[in-house]
């Protein structure tokens, strides 16, 4: 066990609305919401790697941040970031976290040794995670930062990095399983094109269908029962992403065969940068079955990159909370902080102030959430307005009881001029914004 990392720091507990900045204001694990513990309804994990492998640094300059795992041998510097995760996830008081194999353990000089650097860091981790009983909400494999993937993971125009992708994939599956992780991620960081000029876009999608179809064999072969999610980007680092948004994944899983082998991850600045909102790539994963897990954050609306902030707007989280709940809650997945401080906040301490403010605006969300439902705010609204689709004519339409001929000579035979009502846009706006 090397030294303390947050030193000085106690563990955070829920001290109510009047609290110090290191306590909890709002976020109280074990009280009831709709019938379940807070905790239970948030699922929340810190990652990984923004909170313990990003040292601070952008395009334009290096890290700014004073960790003691950045410098040393490798392998032991990984240890020591392992002693500093734990210390912080114990100290939060979360359940869950979260990993890509390159952020706990360095690559080696070959593919051996990097995978017995992995074991290694696993096996005390395995440790921590027994004597915290911290678990892991998902695992996932890092196939964009090596210079081997600069032109893709699966969809790269060598088959060698392909299968060199899937060996590491293969592993880091492995490792969740041991661990007794509840999900698998892939986010496809580099599965898309910078330019058409030197790509063969139906040749890589077929490649990354091919993938996707391995890994989901992979998970059955081994017996692992939880969720496969996918990670929705529309671009950044590449121009265009094959895994776009919930609806252009789910449509390409439809095309290779896997829409029920697995669903989404989604993460709220990447619905941003797809042009959608995040209770609408909520409410689409939903609709379409592929809802699993949340990668929870926000980005700046005057910059159009992923800037992966702590999210701190209630009212957008009570809408989303309110839309997860009604459509059943969270299974195996969690909401993942998938977020980073700032490059100037550079104390240790800055790293909690982003969690329990995250956690604070998550729980009051849910407070939120739990008011609009038992009120019925917006249900209500919506049932009325859609009330036609459960008469006998909206029944059979849907039934395919009523051809085209049929509906042409009902309006015939009626008379039928349906006049157009009201939306009530204003009006609902005004009701949730009254809830809060």
């Amino acid at each position: 066990m090397s030294k303390p990392f947050f030193a000085g720091i106690e563990p955070v507990k829920y001290r109510g609305p009047d609290a110090d900045p290191l306590s909890y204001r709002y976020y109280d694990k074990d009280r009831l919401v709709l019938g379940k513990r807070m905790e239970d309804h948030l699922r929340a994990a810190v990652c990984y790697w923004h909170s313990f492998a990003w040292p601070g640094s952008d395009v334009f300059g290096a890290g700014t941040f004073d960790r003691p795992w950045f410098s040393g041998a490798p392998l032991e510097a990984a240890l020591v970031k392992l002693d500093a995760a734990f210390e912080f996830f114990e100290k939060l008081g979360l359940p869950f976290f979260t990993f890509h194999d390159r952020d706990v353990a360095p690559e080696g000089a070959n593919a051996a040794e990097t995978t017995a650097n992995l074991d290694r860091v696993i096996d005390a981790m395995e440790q921590k995670m027994a004597a915290t009983g911290v678990k892991l909400l998902w695992g996932t494999a890092n196939l964009f930062s090596h210079p081997r993937y600069m032109s893709g993971a699966a969809t790269n125009p060598d088959p060698e990095v392909f299968a060199y992708a899937a060996a590491q994939v293969k592993k880091a599956m492995d490792v969740t399983l041991r661990l007794d992780g509840a999900n698998y991620v892939l986010w496809g960081g580099r599965e898309g094109y910078e330019t058409l000029l030197n790509t063969d876009l139906k040749r890589e999608m077929d490649q990354l269908g091919r993938f996707l179809s391995l890994v989901a064999e992979y998970k059955h072969k081994i017996g692992f029962k939880g969720l496969l999610l996918i990670e929705p980007k529309p671009k950044e680092p590449t121009k265009h992403q094959y895994d776009f948004d919930t609806a252009t994944v789910y449509g390409f899983l439809q095309r290779y065969g896997l829409e029920k082998e697995y669903k989404v991850n989604i993460e709220a600045n990447h619905a941003i940068l797809s042009g959608h909102s995040f209770q609408h790539e909520v409410m689409v994963a939903l609709a379409t079955g592929t809802f699993g897990s949340i990668d929870m954050n926000r980005g700046d609306y005057l910059l159009g990159w992923d800037t992966d902030q702590f999210h701190n707007d209630v009212s957008e989280l009570a809408l989303v909370l309110a839309t997860i709940i009604q459509g059943g809650g969270f299974t195996s997945g969690g909401m993942n902080f998938d977020a980073k401080l700032r490059r100037q906040s550079i104390d240790p301490a800055d790293l909690f102030h982003g969690h329990i403010g995250g956690m604070d605006t998550m729980a009051r969300g849910l407070l939120y959430a739990e008011k609009l439902i038992n009120e019925k705010t917006i249900e209500s609204h919506i049932q009325k307005r859609y009330a036609g689709w459960e008469t006998p004519l909206g029944k059979d339409i849907l039934a395919g009881k009523r051809s085209l001929d049929d509906l042409a000579a009902l309006v015939a035979e009626k008379k039928l001029d349906p006049k157009p009502r009201s939306g009530q846009q204003e009006l609902l706006e005004n009701l949730v914004n009254r809830t809060f």
